[in-house]
């Protein structure tokens, strides 16, 4: 039987992941990846990471990350790029088509192996069902005719909390924004999106997404990246493999067991210097 690996967030570094698949001796043919999101952007070649991750076919699963769904808005000409981004490489690719396209087809949220992973954050009054019913619905727009409109109104802080009678674009908005930028909320689940930082640095009245009290889905293990400056973290119900790569730091991959629950921790050095303002 083969091995399962997590990957954290990539942004473009395809050196230090071709590093890592070859420090763990990686077999598209036995092992299989799931990477947690943001595949692309800040690293120096987004291309050569989704071309990577293309190649692998069904040896890899990679979820969607904000970056991720930035690349698409960008490519549809509905997100000015930022002064950091480094989406060139793909924007001016001539497989531009495939990559896009290939990058619409992958999740939201996944749920094997004994774990919920997500890019992200859950929302605390979502349960694992809704987590993967709500992913869902945005990877069937993802994947549909009303894409455009869908990305030219993905942007905002608002609505900051869940209600189930949302409905169009601030229904999609609320489970984008949790599922890949959520860290902090208030206890009753209100997010702010601005907050980042380390867990001691949360603002009053915050605390991360995964400490909230009474959280519904406290009883699965969860798996996600995005949060770079919380880095490694390795709990019982918690899997945070964000070890900032892009920022000068580790691209880390743990194995995991589903069998035994045993996990091991494995990391390659990024040669990819800090780029200044995140």
């Amino acid at each position: 039987m083969g091995r399962l690996y997590l990957i954290g967030d990539v942004q473009g570094c395809d050196a230090a992941l071709g590093r890592l698949l070859d420090e763990l001796a990686f077999s598209p043919s036995r092992d299989h990846a799931i990477v947690l999101g943001d595949l692309v952007n800040r690293g120096p070649d987004s291309a050569a990471v989704l071309r990577r991750l293309m190649a692998l076919g069904a040896s890899a699963t990679c979820l969607l990350g904000n970056h991720d769904l930035s690349l698409l808005a960008t490519a549809r000409g509905l997100r000015a790029p930022h002064r950091n981004d480094t989406l060139d490489s793909v924007l001016q690719a001539p497989d531009r088509d495939a990559m896009l396209h290939w990058l619409r087809q992958q999740r939201m949220a996944l749920h094997a192996h004994g774990l919920l992973m997500v890019h992200g954050g859950v929302l605390p009054q979502w349960d694992l069902a809704q987590v993967l019913a709500l992913a869902g619905e945005v990877e069937a727009v993802l994947r549909g005719p009303d894409l455009v409109d869908f990305l030219a109104r993905m942007y905002g802080n608002e609505p900051a909390s869940w209600d189930d009678a949302l409905t169009g674009a601030d229904r999609l908005r609320v489970i984008v924004n949790a599922l890949t930028r959520l860290r902090f909320c208030t206890p009753e689940g209100v997010m702010d999106l601005k907050a980042d930082g380390r867990i001691d640095q949360a603002p009053p009245g915050l605390l991360p997404w995964f400490d909230v009290p009474g959280r519904r889905t406290a009883g699965t293990t969860i798996a996600f990246g995005h949060w770079s400056q919380l880095g490694l973290l390795l709990r019982e119900d918690v899997i945070a493999l964000d070890t900032g790569c892009v920022w000068g730091g580790c691209l880390s991959a743990l194995r995991w067991d589903p069998a035994s629950g045993s996990r091991e921790v494995v990391q390659v050095r990024c040669e990819q210097a800090q780029v200044p303002g995140r």
